[in-house]
């Protein structure tokens, strides 16, 4: 039930990959047979991922997975057009391999603009208006969030910001492979990927830049991705990269309804088996396979502790800030009490959930929060707090 943190890989794409680490070991910028047998395989992968994404082979740049190609978009477009200005707008509930980014842009002459987002976690379109200056260079939003779910509005809020001249950065590392997407229609102009979330090799992401989209490197070393990525390219994850993405865009058809039904089957369970519990994220607008849900007066920690002890595994967060004592930021910024944001789970659903899965879970979940609940001294017999 944390498949929103990572997934195995697929025999397949297992498969697909072996030859690449085994007989087939080139290095694709050799000149020789073996490297122009890798360079070959290289660019085949890369034109596989382009075409399911709607984009141009040119346009996809091969990294180490979503961190760098978020930190490469950021960083490299903020590099790229400083002189054209150094604003830059993002939201208060993006994933920290982007706020951090953004956030060493502003200890270096950049400035930025956080907006808000309402008790869903949906951006606020009025207040990215207001936010666009003749001076910003990017617009940096998450698609989906990692840990809520809620899917943003893109296309708007791409047309708000090609409006004033900016350019725009979508994380879209939840969404690829888990739902369509084109880069054409959404219009974006940077766009950030990892293989992992989709049954790929970990170690192994693109980004997305739309031809005519100025960045500048982050590593230097070498002509190696355009003179965008110094370094030996990932041949075998290249290979596993694009051959989940083909055969996630195969089953999408079939796994986004049987997810999206387990996912409304767990939250009509949970909210009704268990009093003062609140779904964070929007309920029709989330992802097909996030269900993150908020018990007043238990612990997040403490159900995942529990929960771990019956085999389950869950996030109270997201996987990059689990090891910290402070509540999710995304949660505090759609204005939920820090109380209630301690007792957050994050449920993720994947492709081996069955609904057996999911009633083991909700059983275990209420019997977990009952046991709990009876040691606290704060747990009262009143209307639930987290309810309008």
């Amino acid at each position: 039930m944390d498949y929103a943190a990572t997934t195995p890989v697929a025999p397949e794409v297992l498969e697909a990959m072996a030859p690449y680490m085994t007989e087939h070991f080139g290095n694709p910028s050799s000149i020789h047979s073996f490297g122009r047998e890798a360079k070959q395989t290289l660019e085949k992968a890369r034109e596989t991922i382009a075409t399911l994404l709607e984009a141009r082979p040119e346009e996809i740049v091969f990294t180490s997975g979503g961190s760098e190609s978020s930190n490469l978009a950021i960083k490299g477009c903020a590099e790229a057009y400083s002189r054209k200005g150094r604003h830059i707008i993002t939201t208060s509930v993006e994933h920290h391999a982007s706020l951090d980014a953004v956030k060493h842009l502003s200890k270096n002459g950049f400035e930025a603009t956080y907006l808000p987002v309402d008790r869903d976690g949906l951006v606020d379109l009025n207040a990215l208006k207001n936010a666009l200056r003749d001076d910003t260079i990017l617009v940096s939003v998450i698609h989906a969030n990692n840990e809520v779910g809620t899917i943003q509005p893109v296309k708007e809020i791409v047309e708000i910001a090609h409006e004033k001249g900016a350019l725009v950065h979508v994380d879209s590392v939840q969404v690829v492979g888990s739902l369509p997407v084109s880069v054409r229609d959404l219009d974006i102009d940077l766009m950030s990927m990892s293989a992992h979330k989709f049954y790929g090799p970990k170690g192994m992401g693109g980004l997305y830049v739309k031809r005519g989209v100025r960045i500048l490197p982050l590593i230097h070393g070498g002509p190696h991705e355009k003179k965008l990525r110094a370094g030996t390219q990932n041949v075998a994850g290249a290979v596993g990269m694009a051959k989940a993405l083909e055969l996630a865009v195969e089953r999408m058809g079939d796994e986004v309804p049987r997810l999206t039904g387990l996912r409304d089957k767990m939250i009509e369970e949970i909210t009704s088996r268990i009093d003062h519990v609140r779904l964070n994220g929007h309920r029709i607008k989330r992802l097909p396979n996030n269900v993150n849900v908020s018990v007043e007066y238990v612990e997040g920690e403490a159900m995942l502790l529990n929960l771990d002890l019956k085999g389950i595994a869950v996030s109270s967060g997201s996987a990059c800030s689990s090891g910290s004592l402070e509540p999710s930021h995304v949660l505090m910024a759609m204005g939920i009490p820090y109380e209630i944001a301690h007792g957050s789970l994050r449920f993720t659903l994947g492709r081996s959930t069955t609904e057996a899965d999911v009633e083991y879970v909700v059983s275990s979940l209420a019997d977990i929060v009952a046991k709990l609940r009876e040691m606290s001294p704060l747990y009262p017999s009143g209307p639930c707090k987290c309810k309008d």
